[in-house]
Protein backbone atom coordinates (compact mmCIF):
# COMPACT_ATOMS: atom_id res chain seq x y z
CA UNK A 1 0.00 0.00 0.00
CA UNK A 2 1.47 3.36 -1.04
CA UNK A 3 1.90 5.90 1.74
CA UNK A 4 0.04 9.14 1.37
CA UNK A 5 2.31 12.00 0.26
CA UNK A 6 3.20 14.63 2.82
CA UNK A 7 1.13 17.79 2.43
CA UNK A 8 2.72 20.51 0.34
CA UNK A 9 2.97 23.80 2.29
CA UNK A 10 0.70 26.55 1.09
CA UNK A 11 2.91 29.34 2.40
CA UNK A 12 5.90 30.79 0.62
CA UNK A 13 9.35 29.27 0.57
CA UNK A 14 11.37 29.13 3.77
CA UNK A 15 14.69 30.96 3.99
CA UNK A 16 16.56 27.67 3.42
CA UNK A 17 14.46 26.82 0.37
CA UNK A 18 14.88 30.34 -0.99
CA UNK A 19 18.68 30.10 -0.68
CA UNK A 20 18.57 26.68 -2.36
CA UNK A 21 16.54 28.11 -5.25
CA UNK A 22 18.92 31.04 -5.71
CA UNK A 23 21.90 28.64 -5.62
CA UNK A 24 20.30 26.64 -8.43
CA UNK A 25 19.82 29.83 -10.46
CA UNK A 26 23.51 30.72 -10.19
CA UNK A 27 24.76 27.18 -10.89
CA UNK A 28 22.52 26.75 -13.92
CA UNK A 29 23.28 30.25 -15.20
CA UNK A 30 26.99 29.38 -15.34
CA UNK A 31 26.01 26.05 -16.88
CA UNK A 32 25.78 27.58 -20.37
CA UNK A 33 29.37 28.83 -20.26
CA UNK A 34 30.49 25.29 -19.39
CA UNK A 35 28.41 23.87 -22.26
CA UNK A 36 29.97 26.28 -24.72
CA UNK A 37 33.45 25.28 -23.57
CA UNK A 38 32.68 21.56 -23.61
CA UNK A 39 31.18 21.57 -27.11
CA UNK A 40 34.45 22.87 -28.52
CA UNK A 41 36.01 19.41 -28.03
CA UNK A 42 33.06 17.01 -27.66
CA UNK A 43 30.15 16.20 -29.93
CA UNK A 44 26.73 16.73 -28.28
CA UNK A 45 26.26 13.01 -27.62
CA UNK A 46 29.80 12.60 -26.31
CA UNK A 47 29.29 15.54 -23.97
CA UNK A 48 26.03 14.03 -22.75
CA UNK A 49 27.60 10.63 -22.10
CA UNK A 50 30.61 12.17 -20.35
CA UNK A 51 28.43 14.46 -18.24
CA UNK A 52 26.28 11.68 -16.83
CA UNK A 53 29.07 9.13 -16.52
CA UNK A 54 31.08 11.54 -14.36
CA UNK A 55 27.94 12.52 -12.44
CA UNK A 56 27.07 8.89 -11.67
CA UNK A 57 30.50 7.54 -10.71
CA UNK A 58 31.73 7.20 -8.06
CA UNK A 59 28.70 8.72 -6.28
CA UNK A 60 26.43 5.83 -7.26
CA UNK A 61 28.73 3.57 -5.20
CA UNK A 62 28.46 5.86 -2.17
CA UNK A 63 24.83 6.99 -2.25
CA UNK A 64 22.08 4.49 -1.47
CA UNK A 65 19.46 3.93 -4.17
CA UNK A 66 16.35 5.93 -3.25
CA UNK A 67 13.18 4.15 -2.19
CA UNK A 68 11.40 4.86 -5.44
CA UNK A 69 10.22 2.64 -8.28
CA UNK A 70 12.69 2.13 -11.13
CA UNK A 71 10.19 3.54 -13.62
CA UNK A 72 10.51 7.02 -12.09
CA UNK A 73 14.31 6.90 -12.26
CA UNK A 74 14.07 5.73 -15.85
CA UNK A 75 11.52 8.37 -16.86
CA UNK A 76 13.48 11.15 -15.18
CA UNK A 77 16.76 10.05 -16.73
CA UNK A 78 15.17 9.95 -20.18
CA UNK A 79 13.29 13.27 -19.96
CA UNK A 80 15.80 15.38 -18.04
CA UNK A 81 18.97 13.67 -19.28
CA UNK A 82 18.60 12.35 -22.80
CA UNK A 83 15.66 14.60 -23.65
CA UNK A 84 16.54 18.01 -22.23
CA UNK A 85 20.28 17.95 -22.73
CA UNK A 86 20.30 15.83 -25.87
CA UNK A 87 18.09 18.40 -27.58
CA UNK A 88 19.93 21.35 -26.00
CA UNK A 89 23.43 20.21 -26.97
CA UNK A 90 22.27 19.46 -30.52
CA UNK A 91 20.57 22.87 -30.72
CA UNK A 92 23.78 24.62 -29.73
CA UNK A 93 25.70 22.62 -32.33
CA UNK A 94 23.38 23.10 -35.32
CA UNK A 95 22.83 26.80 -34.68
CA UNK A 96 21.87 28.34 -31.36
CA UNK A 97 23.85 30.90 -29.38
CA UNK A 98 24.50 30.25 -25.70
CA UNK A 99 22.66 33.42 -24.65
CA UNK A 100 19.51 32.72 -26.63
CA UNK A 101 19.60 29.07 -25.56
CA UNK A 102 19.48 30.10 -21.90
CA UNK A 103 16.46 32.32 -22.63
CA UNK A 104 14.46 29.90 -24.77
CA UNK A 105 14.99 27.10 -22.28
CA UNK A 106 12.95 29.09 -19.75
CA UNK A 107 9.80 28.52 -21.76
CA UNK A 108 9.72 25.36 -19.61
CA UNK A 109 8.09 27.54 -16.94
CA UNK A 110 4.99 28.04 -19.07
CA UNK A 111 4.97 24.43 -20.26
CA UNK A 112 5.30 23.27 -16.63
CA UNK A 113 2.34 25.46 -15.62
CA UNK A 114 0.21 23.98 -18.41
CA UNK A 115 1.23 20.39 -17.60
CA UNK A 116 0.72 21.02 -13.86
CA UNK A 117 -2.81 22.24 -14.53
CA UNK A 118 -3.70 19.40 -16.94
CA UNK A 119 -2.00 16.50 -15.15
CA UNK A 120 -1.75 17.57 -11.49
CA UNK A 121 -4.65 20.01 -11.09
CA UNK A 122 -2.34 22.75 -9.74
CA UNK A 123 -3.64 26.29 -10.20
CA UNK A 124 -1.57 29.46 -10.31
CA UNK A 125 -2.39 32.24 -7.82
CA UNK A 126 -2.66 35.89 -8.79
CA UNK A 127 0.93 36.74 -7.80
CA UNK A 128 2.24 33.84 -9.88
CA UNK A 129 0.03 34.80 -12.82
CA UNK A 130 1.30 38.39 -12.71
CA UNK A 131 4.88 37.15 -12.35
CA UNK A 132 4.51 34.89 -15.37
CA UNK A 133 3.10 37.78 -17.42
CA UNK A 134 6.08 39.96 -16.49
CA UNK A 135 8.44 37.10 -17.23
CA UNK A 136 6.78 36.53 -20.60
CA UNK A 137 7.35 40.19 -21.42
CA UNK A 138 10.97 39.81 -20.34
CA UNK A 139 11.49 36.76 -22.55
CA UNK A 140 9.92 38.71 -25.40
CA UNK A 141 12.54 41.43 -24.90
CA UNK A 142 15.27 38.82 -25.07
CA UNK A 143 13.76 37.40 -28.26
CA UNK A 144 13.38 40.85 -29.85
CA UNK A 145 17.08 41.40 -29.25
CA UNK A 146 17.81 38.57 -31.67
CA UNK A 147 15.07 39.45 -34.14
CA UNK A 148 15.99 43.13 -34.40
CA UNK A 149 18.50 44.12 -37.09
CA UNK A 150 21.98 44.05 -35.63
CA UNK A 151 20.67 42.47 -32.45
CA UNK A 152 23.58 40.09 -32.18
CA UNK A 153 21.72 36.78 -32.58
CA UNK A 154 24.88 35.00 -33.63
CA UNK A 155 24.84 31.73 -35.52
CA UNK A 156 21.22 30.71 -34.93
CA UNK A 157 19.12 28.55 -37.22
CA UNK A 158 15.51 27.41 -37.46
CA UNK A 159 16.37 23.87 -36.36
CA UNK A 160 18.43 25.20 -33.47
CA UNK A 161 15.36 27.16 -32.36
CA UNK A 162 13.09 24.10 -32.66
CA UNK A 163 15.50 21.79 -30.81
CA UNK A 164 15.87 24.36 -28.03
CA UNK A 165 12.09 24.45 -27.53
CA UNK A 166 12.07 20.63 -27.47
CA UNK A 167 14.65 20.79 -24.68
CA UNK A 168 12.36 23.13 -22.73
CA UNK A 169 9.44 20.72 -23.16
CA UNK A 170 11.58 17.86 -21.85
CA UNK A 171 12.58 19.91 -18.80
CA UNK A 172 8.91 20.63 -18.07
CA UNK A 173 8.11 16.93 -18.44
CA UNK A 174 10.86 16.03 -15.95
CA UNK A 175 9.32 18.45 -13.43
CA UNK A 176 6.07 16.51 -13.65
CA UNK A 177 7.92 13.19 -13.30
CA UNK A 178 9.43 14.41 -10.01
CA UNK A 179 6.03 15.47 -8.67
CA UNK A 180 4.49 12.10 -9.60
CA UNK A 181 7.44 10.22 -8.09
CA UNK A 182 6.90 12.15 -4.86
CA UNK A 183 3.25 11.12 -4.77
CA UNK A 184 4.27 7.46 -4.85
CA UNK A 185 7.38 7.80 -2.64
CA UNK A 186 6.98 10.80 -0.29
CA UNK A 187 10.24 10.14 1.57
CA UNK A 188 12.53 9.60 -1.41
CA UNK A 189 16.04 11.04 -1.07
CA UNK A 190 16.55 13.88 -3.65
CA UNK A 191 20.32 13.34 -3.89
CA UNK A 192 19.95 9.60 -4.34
CA UNK A 193 17.21 10.14 -6.91
CA UNK A 194 19.41 12.44 -9.02
CA UNK A 195 22.59 10.34 -8.69
CA UNK A 196 20.92 7.06 -9.62
CA UNK A 197 18.93 8.63 -12.46
CA UNK A 198 22.28 9.76 -13.92
CA UNK A 199 22.93 6.12 -14.83
CA UNK A 200 20.06 6.17 -17.32
CA UNK A 201 21.36 8.62 -19.99
CA UNK A 202 24.87 7.15 -20.29
CA UNK A 203 24.11 4.21 -22.59
CA UNK A 204 21.57 6.07 -24.78
CA UNK A 205 24.05 8.91 -25.30
CA UNK A 206 26.87 6.44 -26.04
CA UNK A 207 24.66 4.59 -28.53
CA UNK A 208 23.61 7.85 -30.20
CA UNK A 209 27.27 8.90 -30.45
CA UNK A 210 28.24 5.60 -32.06
CA UNK A 211 25.31 5.84 -34.48
CA UNK A 212 25.39 9.52 -35.41
CA UNK A 213 28.92 10.85 -34.85
CA UNK A 214 31.38 10.63 -37.78
CA UNK A 215 33.84 7.75 -37.40
CA UNK A 216 36.80 10.12 -37.19
CA UNK A 217 35.24 11.87 -34.16
CA UNK A 218 34.23 8.80 -32.14
CA UNK A 219 37.48 8.75 -30.16
CA UNK A 220 38.25 12.44 -30.38
CA UNK A 221 37.21 12.89 -26.75
CA UNK A 222 40.40 11.06 -25.68
CA UNK A 223 42.38 14.05 -26.95
CA UNK A 224 40.21 16.67 -25.22
CA UNK A 225 42.21 19.25 -23.19
CA UNK A 226 41.97 19.71 -19.43
CA UNK A 227 39.64 22.71 -19.81
CA UNK A 228 37.10 20.57 -21.66
CA UNK A 229 37.13 17.97 -18.89
CA UNK A 230 36.80 20.76 -16.30
CA UNK A 231 33.63 21.81 -18.15
CA UNK A 232 32.40 18.20 -17.99
CA UNK A 233 33.11 18.10 -14.25
CA UNK A 234 31.12 21.31 -13.72
CA UNK A 235 28.21 20.01 -15.79
CA UNK A 236 28.27 16.71 -13.89
CA UNK A 237 28.85 17.65 -10.26
CA UNK A 238 27.54 21.21 -10.04
CA UNK A 239 24.78 21.42 -12.66
CA UNK A 240 23.58 17.80 -12.51
CA UNK A 241 24.20 16.51 -8.99
CA UNK A 242 24.04 19.68 -6.87
CA UNK A 243 21.65 21.68 -9.05
CA UNK A 244 19.12 18.94 -9.72
CA UNK A 245 19.30 17.54 -6.18
CA UNK A 246 18.30 20.96 -4.83
CA UNK A 247 15.70 21.36 -7.60
CA UNK A 248 14.21 17.94 -6.85
CA UNK A 249 14.03 18.74 -3.14
CA UNK A 250 12.20 22.00 -3.90
CA UNK A 251 9.71 20.17 -6.12
CA UNK A 252 9.15 17.67 -3.32
CA UNK A 253 8.27 20.43 -0.87
CA UNK A 254 6.37 22.90 -3.07
CA UNK A 255 3.98 22.87 -6.06
CA UNK A 256 5.71 22.67 -9.44
CA UNK A 257 4.21 25.97 -10.61
CA UNK A 258 5.71 27.71 -7.55
CA UNK A 259 9.22 26.32 -8.05
CA UNK A 260 9.49 26.56 -11.85
CA UNK A 261 9.47 30.41 -12.02
CA UNK A 262 12.82 30.55 -10.21
CA UNK A 263 14.48 29.26 -13.36
CA UNK A 264 13.59 32.60 -14.94
CA UNK A 265 16.62 34.00 -13.16
CA UNK A 266 18.91 31.66 -15.11
CA UNK A 267 19.11 33.93 -18.21
CA UNK A 268 20.06 36.84 -15.96
CA UNK A 269 23.04 34.90 -14.62
CA UNK A 270 23.77 33.38 -18.02
CA UNK A 271 23.93 36.73 -19.77
CA UNK A 272 26.00 38.24 -16.97
CA UNK A 273 28.43 35.30 -17.06
CA UNK A 274 28.70 35.63 -20.82
CA UNK A 275 29.59 39.29 -20.42
CA UNK A 276 32.14 38.76 -17.63
CA UNK A 277 33.69 35.43 -18.66
CA UNK A 278 33.26 35.36 -22.45
CA UNK A 279 33.37 39.07 -23.22
CA UNK A 280 29.81 39.15 -24.56
CA UNK A 281 27.97 42.46 -24.54
CA UNK A 282 24.48 43.16 -23.19
CA UNK A 283 22.20 45.16 -25.46
CA UNK A 284 19.37 47.51 -24.36
CA UNK A 285 16.83 44.80 -25.24
CA UNK A 286 18.63 42.37 -22.93
CA UNK A 287 18.77 44.90 -20.10
CA UNK A 288 15.02 45.37 -20.51
CA UNK A 289 14.51 41.62 -20.34
CA UNK A 290 16.71 41.32 -17.25
CA UNK A 291 14.71 44.06 -15.50
CA UNK A 292 11.38 42.39 -16.25
CA UNK A 293 12.61 38.96 -15.15
CA UNK A 294 13.84 40.37 -11.84
CA UNK A 295 10.45 42.08 -11.38
CA UNK A 296 8.73 38.75 -12.13
CA UNK A 297 10.81 36.96 -9.51
CA UNK A 298 10.10 39.70 -6.97
CA UNK A 299 6.39 39.37 -7.71
CA UNK A 300 6.41 35.58 -7.25
CA UNK A 301 8.57 35.70 -4.11
CA UNK A 302 6.64 38.54 -2.48
CA UNK A 303 3.16 37.36 -3.44
CA UNK A 304 2.42 35.65 -0.14
CA UNK A 305 3.64 38.64 1.90
CA UNK A 306 1.39 40.98 -0.07
CA UNK A 307 -1.62 38.89 0.92
CA UNK A 308 -0.94 39.72 4.54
Amino acid sequence: MTAAPAPIPAAGLSRTDLLAALCVVVVWGLNFVAMKVGLRDFTPFQLGAARYLVAAFPLVLLVRRPQVAWRWLLLYGLTQGVGQFGFLFCAMQVGMSAGLASVLLQTQVFITAVLSFVLLGERAGRALQLGLLLACAGLLCFALNYLAPGGGAGATTFWGFVLNLCAAAMWASSNIVIRKAREHSPDMDPLGFVVWSCLVPVLPFAALSWWQDPAELRWHWLQAPLLAWAAVAYLAWMASVLGYALWTRLLQRHPANRVAPFSLGVPVVGLSAGMLLLGEGITPWQWGGITLVVMALACVLGGDRWKR
